[in-house]
């Protein structure tokens, strides 16, 4: 695994597997927060902060979502990294279509910023980044927290009056997000990258058990949480959107794909239509990614031509109660 290593670039630093075979997560470094409170070093402010992220990785995948559905565009910059990552880490090619250049420091590499805000850093460089420009470092690489902020700390900047963890619903949002992370949201890594059939063959498991009771769940409701549009969703849209498309094939989750589910699949096409939710998916991206960053899984680095999904079409889920924030109505016609 490449990776910093006291502030050093390093391509045999660790592994990503344990002993058994089975894909092991690595913890994310930077955990500080933006707080709406005078006494906090972070504090909510228009051009402050600056998001990277990649169109590929679903956790980056979440930020741009709820940054998207909050209005948040004006108030946080966003740099894209090119979607292939090789040797080097992930690297700014703004020549390149949908990439962008590092609109704060004109680095080459996401692992400068990662020297620059800790010059001693040990870690794995990945996105999401929240970057603060007043304090030129990073707030925070951890997708749910970065999420979290994004749709609290930033009330008072955000244009739309869209609450994505509201009173009432929060701890139900909380235990949702926690619940599909391990058999779902990594639980495709970890069939994807297992290098023995045991815990391959258990991930599968965890995995359609997991799917199959989300599907029973939304045939009698809009929401992960019920007839409002949550945190939650946004967490489970970001692995659903890439499902079909790259981890059915390339990470063998062949047992069955989202299109069959009766729920799951209207239930995607639900949030992908949610105005201001398909603007943040760059499926060539996502494809080009999966397909030519993991050798060890796909050595010939084909990326494969299908399916070819509809999420445009009709998905008749406003047939049941709640339905988007009436906010984003005014995305149609922006």
């Amino acid at each position: 695994m490449n990776m910093l290593v006291d502030g050093e670039w390093r391509t045999d630093a660790s592994e990503s597997t344990d002993d058994e075979g089975a894909f092991t997560r690595h913890e994310t470094t930077f955990r500080d927060r933006v707080r709406d409170d005078p006494d906090a070093r972070f504090q909510p402010a228009a051009d402050r902060y600056h998001l990277y992220v990649s169109y590929a990785c679903p956790w980056a995948h979440r930020t741009l979502v709820t940054r998207a559905l909050k209005g948040l565009e004006d108030a946080i910059s966003v740099s894209v990294v090119d979607p292939y990552r090789e040797a080097g880490g992930w690297q700014f090619t703004p020549d390149k279509d949908g990439c962008t250049r590092d609109h704060v420091h004109d680095a080459d590499y996401l692992r400068e910023l990662y020297v620059r805000a800790d010059p001693n850093a040990t870690c794995r460089v990945t996105v999401p980044v929240l970057w603060d420009t007043q304090e030129d470092t990073i707030v925070n690489n951890e997708s749910a927290e970065i999420m979290r902020m994004l749709d609290t700390a930033f009330d008072d900047l955000a244009p739309r009056d869209v609450d994505l963890y509201p009173d009432g619903y929060r701890d139900e949002v909380d235990r949702i997000i926690d619940e599909i992370y391990d058999p779902i949201n990594n639980g495709v890594y970890r069939a994807g990258f297992a290098t023995e059939q045991e815990p391959y063959d258990e991930a599968i498991d965890d995995l359609f058990s997991a799917l199959e009771h989300w599907n029973d769940v939304l045939e009698g409701q809009r929401y992960l949480a019920g007839d409002r549009l949550t945190e939650a969703d946004i967490a489970m849209f970001t692995t659903l959107i890439r499902f079909d498309q790259v981890y059915h094939t390339h990470f063998m989750c062949n047992v069955k794909a989202i299109h069959e589910f009766s729920a799951l699949w209207p239930y995607l096409r639900d949030l992908y239509q949610t105005p201001g939710v398909a603007e943040t998916v760059n499926m060539a991206h996502i494809n080009e990614h999966y397909y030519t960053t993991h050798p060890d899984v796909n050595p010939s680095r084909i990326v494969a031509r299908g399916p070819d999904l509809a999420f445009d079409a009709p998905h008749e889920r406003d047939e049941l109660s709640g339905g988007p924030p009436d906010e984003l109505e005014s995305l149609v016609s922006e």
